[in-house]
Protein backbone atom coordinates (compact mmCIF):
# COMPACT_ATOMS: atom_id res chain seq x y z
CA UNK A 1 0.00 0.00 0.00
CA UNK A 2 1.71 3.42 -1.03
CA UNK A 3 1.29 5.89 2.11
CA UNK A 4 -0.54 9.12 0.99
CA UNK A 5 2.58 11.46 1.77
CA UNK A 6 4.08 9.50 -0.74
CA UNK A 7 1.59 10.72 -3.81
CA UNK A 8 0.88 14.34 -1.93
CA UNK A 9 3.52 15.94 -3.82
CA UNK A 10 2.75 14.53 -7.20
CA UNK A 11 -0.76 15.49 -6.67
CA UNK A 12 -0.11 19.18 -5.64
CA UNK A 13 2.50 19.44 -8.75
CA UNK A 14 -0.62 18.20 -11.19
CA UNK A 15 -3.41 20.13 -8.87
CA UNK A 16 -2.13 23.40 -11.29
CA UNK A 17 -3.73 23.22 -14.80
CA UNK A 18 -1.09 25.23 -16.08
CA UNK A 19 1.42 22.60 -14.91
CA UNK A 20 -0.76 19.73 -15.84
CA UNK A 21 -1.03 21.07 -19.52
CA UNK A 22 2.73 21.62 -19.55
CA UNK A 23 3.20 18.03 -18.60
CA UNK A 24 0.69 16.43 -21.12
CA UNK A 25 2.49 18.30 -23.94
CA UNK A 26 5.94 16.70 -22.96
CA UNK A 27 3.92 13.56 -22.74
CA UNK A 28 2.43 13.86 -25.78
CA UNK A 29 5.60 15.02 -27.55
CA UNK A 30 8.37 13.28 -25.90
CA UNK A 31 10.39 16.09 -25.15
CA UNK A 32 10.17 19.87 -25.37
CA UNK A 33 12.29 22.80 -24.30
CA UNK A 34 11.23 25.57 -22.37
CA UNK A 35 11.51 27.70 -25.47
CA UNK A 36 8.88 25.28 -27.33
CA UNK A 37 6.69 24.93 -24.08
CA UNK A 38 6.32 28.98 -24.23
CA UNK A 39 5.32 29.10 -27.37
CA UNK A 40 2.62 26.50 -27.12
CA UNK A 41 0.98 28.05 -23.89
CA UNK A 42 0.11 31.71 -23.45
CA UNK A 43 2.42 32.51 -20.18
CA UNK A 44 5.80 33.53 -20.13
CA UNK A 45 9.15 32.04 -19.88
CA UNK A 46 10.01 32.55 -16.39
CA UNK A 47 6.24 31.26 -15.10
CA UNK A 48 6.94 27.97 -17.84
CA UNK A 49 10.54 27.56 -15.96
CA UNK A 50 9.19 27.65 -12.99
CA UNK A 51 6.38 24.87 -14.27
CA UNK A 52 8.91 22.52 -15.32
CA UNK A 53 10.93 22.94 -12.07
CA UNK A 54 8.12 22.12 -10.00
CA UNK A 55 7.48 19.10 -12.28
CA UNK A 56 10.96 18.17 -12.10
CA UNK A 57 11.11 18.28 -8.10
CA UNK A 58 8.27 15.89 -7.77
CA UNK A 59 10.18 13.55 -10.27
CA UNK A 60 7.78 13.73 -13.05
CA UNK A 61 10.04 14.76 -15.75
CA UNK A 62 13.89 14.40 -16.75
CA UNK A 63 16.21 16.17 -19.11
CA UNK A 64 18.58 15.76 -21.66
CA UNK A 65 21.10 18.29 -22.53
CA UNK A 66 21.88 19.34 -26.40
CA UNK A 67 24.67 21.98 -26.10
CA UNK A 68 22.73 25.25 -24.37
CA UNK A 69 18.83 23.69 -25.00
CA UNK A 70 17.57 21.28 -22.08
CA UNK A 71 15.44 19.19 -23.91
CA UNK A 72 12.30 17.57 -20.83
CA UNK A 73 11.10 14.39 -21.17
CA UNK A 74 8.32 12.14 -18.50
CA UNK A 75 9.65 10.01 -15.87
CA UNK A 76 7.29 7.38 -15.69
CA UNK A 77 8.97 6.00 -12.42
CA UNK A 78 7.48 9.65 -10.82
CA UNK A 79 3.62 8.47 -11.58
CA UNK A 80 4.45 4.80 -9.97
CA UNK A 81 3.44 5.96 -6.41
CA UNK A 82 0.03 7.68 -7.83
CA UNK A 83 -0.67 4.28 -10.35
CA UNK A 84 -0.09 2.25 -7.40
CA UNK A 85 -2.26 4.11 -4.82
CA UNK A 86 -5.16 4.35 -7.36
CA UNK A 87 -4.59 0.62 -8.54
CA UNK A 88 -5.09 -0.29 -4.69
CA UNK A 89 -8.19 1.69 -4.34
CA UNK A 90 -9.64 0.89 -7.27
CA UNK A 91 -9.55 -2.90 -6.41
CA UNK A 92 -10.72 -1.41 -2.89
CA UNK A 93 -13.82 0.25 -4.67
CA UNK A 94 -14.44 -2.73 -6.95
CA UNK A 95 -14.51 -5.43 -4.61
CA UNK A 96 -17.38 -3.04 -2.66
CA UNK A 97 -19.70 -2.20 -5.34
CA UNK A 98 -19.82 -6.37 -6.42
CA UNK A 99 -20.60 -6.79 -2.70
CA UNK A 100 -23.22 -3.84 -2.83
CA UNK A 101 -24.86 -5.54 -5.74
CA UNK A 102 -24.90 -8.84 -4.16
CA UNK A 103 -26.60 -7.59 -1.32
CA UNK A 104 -28.74 -5.65 -3.45
CA UNK A 105 -29.77 -8.83 -5.64
CA UNK A 106 -29.72 -10.92 -2.58
CA UNK A 107 -32.60 -7.74 -0.93
CA UNK A 108 -34.43 -8.21 -4.32
CA UNK A 109 -35.14 -11.93 -4.79
CA UNK A 110 -36.19 -11.56 -0.98
CA UNK A 111 -38.92 -9.52 -1.62
CA UNK A 112 -42.30 -11.23 -2.37
CA UNK A 113 -43.21 -10.28 -6.05
CA UNK A 114 -46.75 -8.82 -6.06
CA UNK A 115 -48.45 -9.67 -9.29
CA UNK A 116 -50.45 -7.16 -10.87
CA UNK A 117 -54.44 -8.21 -10.68
CA UNK A 118 -56.70 -6.78 -13.43
CA UNK A 119 -59.79 -6.00 -12.65
CA UNK A 120 -63.24 -6.87 -13.76
CA UNK A 121 -66.40 -5.37 -13.98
Amino acid sequence: MVEASEIGPVLRVLADPTRRAVFEQIVEAGELTVGALTERNDVSQPAISQHVRALKEAGLLGERRDGRLIHYRCEPRGLAPLVDWLGYYGAFWRERFANLRSVLKEMDDDQPRQKSRARRK
